[in-house]
C-alpha cells in the first residue's frame, strides 16, 4: 500500500508505503497473497488491506503530516480484485468509532475474508459459460471490451455464487478493490467507476451500464449488489467524519472516485489521443488512448478514466523482462552494457532476420517457444549473438504495434 501527497504544482511533498509481508506478518502472505493448493486460486485477506491503511495513516500522523491541508483524495487499486460486504455492513461503515483503528471496527463486515485477485485463474468453466451465454467470445468482447478472462470479476462472482450460494446471499454489496478503498474513506459504499468496471466482463463499455445478459449469467440479484457505475473522475462526496476526528482531515476534503491501476497509469502519465505507453516489466504492458476501438479476442478495451467518451486499450505480454534477461545472460554475459552495444552494432531491420521469443505460453498471441526466421523466411535454429539480441527487441516491439493496430490504434505517419 503506497501513499503520495502532492501540492498544487504537482510536487511530491510526502510518500510512504506499507509492505504487506514484512509489516503485517500476522497475515502470513507471500507477495501480499495466498496461493492455494490448487495453484489456480489466488486471494488476499481483506483485513490486511484495512490494517495497512490504519498503519500508513498512523505513520503519516506520527511524522507530523498536516492532514487538515488535504483538499481531495483519490486512489488506484489492483484491477480485477473484488470485496464482498456482508449484510448490515453499511451501517457499521457509516458509524465507525474514531477511537478504534478501522480494522477492528470492520472485522465482521466481509462475507468472504479472502478476496479473489488479478492472479487468480480458477474460473475457466465460468468463462466458458459466460461466452456461451452471450453468443461467443467475440460478441462478449464487443459488449464488454474483453473476451472472458479468469481473473475478471464477473467470472469470480459466478464461481462464488455456484460454490457458496449462502455466502452470496449474505452479501449486500460487491466492490472492486478500488471502490472498496474509496468506501473506507467515504464512510459508505462507493460506486464502481467506468474504467475499472470495464475489467469485469459485466459493463457495456459503449452504454456505460451493466449488461443484463452478463449479470444474469453470473448470479441473481447482481445489479443491486454492484450499484450504479460512475465516471472515473466523479467527486463522490466529503471524507467520512472518522478521518476528521481521528487524523484531523478537513471536513471539506473531497473523495474522488478511485480507479484501477492500469487506468490510473494512463491518467498519471497524462497520455493523450495518439500517445502510446509501454511498461517494460516482468510482463510488458502496452496502453493507449483510443477514439474508435475495435474490441478483439486479444487485449482489452476499457473506458478512458480521463475522458468518458473515449477509450483506452490495454495489451499484456507475459514474456517481458524475464525473456530479455535470459537473452542478455545467453548472449551478453549478463551485462546490459554489452547487450546495448550488441544492439547498436546491428542495423534496424536486422537484415531481414526475425524472431519470436516465448519462454512461457504468451497471452498475445497464444504461442510458446523460440521461432527464428532468416531473410528468406526460412526457419533457422540459431542466430549470431548480436542478431539474436536485435531479433528479440524488434520482434517484441513489432508485436506490440501489430496488436495495437488490431485494436484500432492508428500509427501516425
Amino acid at each position: 500500500l503506497k501513499v503520495i501527497a502532492i501540492d498544487e504544482q504537482l510536487r511530491v511533498i510526502y510518500e510512504d508505503n506499507v509492505h504487506f509481508d514484512k509489516d503485517l506478518p500476522e497475515f502470513k502472505t507471500q507477495g501480499g497473497v495466498y496461493i492455494h493448493s490448487d495453484r489456480l486460486t489466488v486471494t488476499s485477506p481483506v483485513l490486511m488491506w484495512v490494517k495497512a491503511l490504519d498503519m500508513i495513516l498512523a505513520k503519516m500522523k506520527s511524522s507530523g503530516f498536516n492532514f487538515s491541508q488535504v483538499r481531495a483524495l483519490s486512489g488506484a487499486g489492483q484491477q480485477h480484485g473484488s470485496v464482498y460486504w456482508k449484510k448490515g455492513s453499511i451501517e457499521i461503515l457509516k458509524n465507525v468509532s474514531s477511537d478504534l483503528p478501522l480494522h477492528q471496527s470492520l472485522k465482521g463486515c466481509f462475507s468472504i475474508s479472502n478476496s479473489p485477485i488479478w492472479m487468480d485463474s480458477s474460473t475457466a468453466s465460468q468463462c466458458r459459460a459466460l461466452e456461451k451465454a452471450v453468443g461467443g467470445p467475440q460478441h462478449l468482447a464487443s459488449v464488454t471490451g474483453s473476451r472472458a478472462y479468469e481473473r475478471f470479476t464477473g467470472n469470480q462472482i459466478a464461481k462464488i455464487y455456484s460454490q457458496n450460494p449462502e455466502v452470496y446471499k449474505e452479501t449486500e454489496r460487491i466492490s472492486l478493490v478500488s471502490s472498496f478503498a474509496a468506501s473506507l474513506f467515504l464512510g459508505t459504499y462507493a460506486p464502481i467507476d467506468y474504467s475499472d468496471g470495464s475489467g469485469m466482463n459485466l459493463l457495456q463499455i459503449w452504454e456505460k451500464a451493466w449488461s443484463k445478459p452478463c449479470l444474469d449469467t453470473c448470479a441473481p440479484g447482481l445489479e443491486e449488489r454492484l450499484g450504479c457505475p460512475v465516471p472515473s473522475h466523479s467527486v463522490l462526496g466529503p471524507i467520512s467524519p472518522y478521518y476528521t476526528q481521528r487524523y484531523g482531515f478537513s471536513p471539506d476534503c473531497k473523495i474522488v472516485a478511485f480507479t484501477g491501476d492500469n487506468p490510473a497509469s494512463l491518467a498519471g502519465m497524462r497520455l493523450q489521443e495518439g500517445d502510446i505507453a509501454i511498461s517494460l516489466g516482468t510482463s510488458d504492458t502496452l496502453f493507449l488512448w483510443i477514439q474508435e476501438p475495435t474490441p478483439a479476442l486479444e487485449g482489452h478495451i476499457l473506458c478512458n478514466p480521463v475522458d468518458s467518451q473515449t477509450y483506452m486499450a490495454l495489451l499484456c505480454f507475459k514474456n517481458g523482462s524475464l525473456m530479455r534477461e535470459r537473452i542478455r545472460d545467453d548472449c551478453a554475459s549478463g551485462s546490459w552494457d554489452e547487450f546495448s552495444k550488441a544492439l547498436s552494432s546491428t542495423a534496424a531491420g536486422n537484415s531481414g532476420n526475425l524472431g519470436f521469443y516465448f519462454d512461457v505460453m504468451e497471452i498475445t498471441p497464444e504461442a510458446v517457444g523460440i521461432h527464428r526466421f532468416n531473410r528468406d523466411n526460412q526457419k533457422v535454429s540459431s542466430f549470431p549473438k548480436q542478431v539474436e539480441i536485435r531479433a528479440l527487441i524488434e520482434g517484441q516491439f513489432m508485436a506490440k504495434r501489430i496488436h495495437a493496430e488490431k485494436l484500432g490504434y492508428k500509427v501516425c505517419k
